[in-house]
């Protein structure tokens, strides 16, 4: 996917909660920035590191004068967090991508917001955008605790006062959360977004499918290729994959990525975000039939003839890949 970039400077950094950090970017002459939608992300060339890192904008969408973006320093993560807390600084100057939105928020007569952690970014520009505008909404957002609770300033402002509902469970999920009696209801028209942790959106997945939740009604968005398995109800199951090139033969077991296995067996493909919305590992499909698990394809159907490696599986027990 290619849209326009923008070199936009770092005007504050702010520590949100522990491992969490807010960065205000704003352009350097002080003009006003391309207008973005509740649910909209921005990609990020992290300094230091090859491509871009997607980081949700979280400010309100009617603000023109600033973006701001929130990430969670991830120790086991691929680095963007890890040198965006480390190598960014007040002053600095950045090059992202002008806004892109994959989780736009549709019409509904009311709304329900599930937020897991640094799940709450794209959410709170949801909720700002829902309170400003006069809807119906609720927002339940699950922390380990309150130290780990980003802008829970904000979030206890008057004006979300009654909409928000902040959960602790201490690092046991069993005691957050109780997303099915949440769900057991659903009133006419209302939708229901969520993200964060694989394990939330899985069980809000199934909290869904088992109360009856019209799927076109359920939103997900997911940040690694796990939490995108969690938002599919297909059981996973192992199957093949084929190099064109070579004939070699790869197993992909349930739980991993065919990105990953080919990483495992040195074979190179160019990615980038890894969550299935960006396009950069597209991969021609010469046999076999792939399940598409991306966002990136949503807009113009990929068919059977491409995949995106990094969350898509397979329909057929075999995939031949022109690789």
């Amino acid at each position: 996917m290619t849209t326009n970039t923008l070199r936009l400077r770092v005007a504050r950094i702010t520590r949100e909660a522990e491992g969490i950090q807010s960065y205000e970017l704003v352009s350097q002459d002080g003009s006003a920035l391309p207008e973005f939608e509740a649910g909209a992300h921005l990609d990020v060339q992290v300094p230091g590191l090859n491509g871009m890192r997607q980081y949700s904008l979280c400010n309100d969408p009617s603000e023109t004068h600033r973006y701001v973006i929130a990430v969670q320093r991830d120790a086991n993560g691929r680095g963007g967090s890890k040198a965006m807390h480390e190598n960014v600084h007040e002053g600095d100057v950045l090059t992202v991508s002008e806004p892109l939105n994959d989780f736009p928020l549709l019409y509904g007569r009311s709304y329900v917001l599930i937020a897991g952690g640094i799940g709450i970014t794209p959410l709170l520009a949801m909720a700002r955008l829902l309170e400003r505008t006069g809807a119906e909404w609720v927002l339940h957002y699950c922390t380990r605790d309150a130290d780990r609770t980003a802008f829970r300033e904000l979030l206890s402002t008057p004006s979300f006062a009654g909409r928000v509902h902040v959960h602790h469970d201490g690092g046991d999920p069993s005691k957050g959360l109780d997303v099915r009696a949440l769900l057991a209801t659903r009133g006419p028209g209302t939708r229901l977004y969520c993200c964060g942790p694989a394990g939330l959106m899985k069980a809000v997945r199934e909290a869904a499918t088992l109360h009856k939740w019209p799927w076109e009604k359920v939103h997900f968005e997911a940040f690694t290729a796990e939490g995108t398995s969690a938002t599919h109800a297909t059981p996973e199951e192992d199957f093949e994959v084929s190099l064109k090139s070579t004939g070699q033969v790869l197993r992909v077991p349930a739980g991993k990525s065919v990105l990953n296995v080919l990483r495992t067996h040195g074979v190179k493909v160019e990615s980038d975000c890894e969550a299935g919305s960006c396009g950069t590992c597209v991969t021609r499909v010469c046999e076999g039939t792939p399940e598409h698990r991306d966002t990136f394809f949503q807009q113009e159907p990929a068919g059977n003839e491409r995949m995106l490696v990094c969350v898509s599986r397979a329909r057929s027990k075999r995939l031949v890949l022109d690789l």
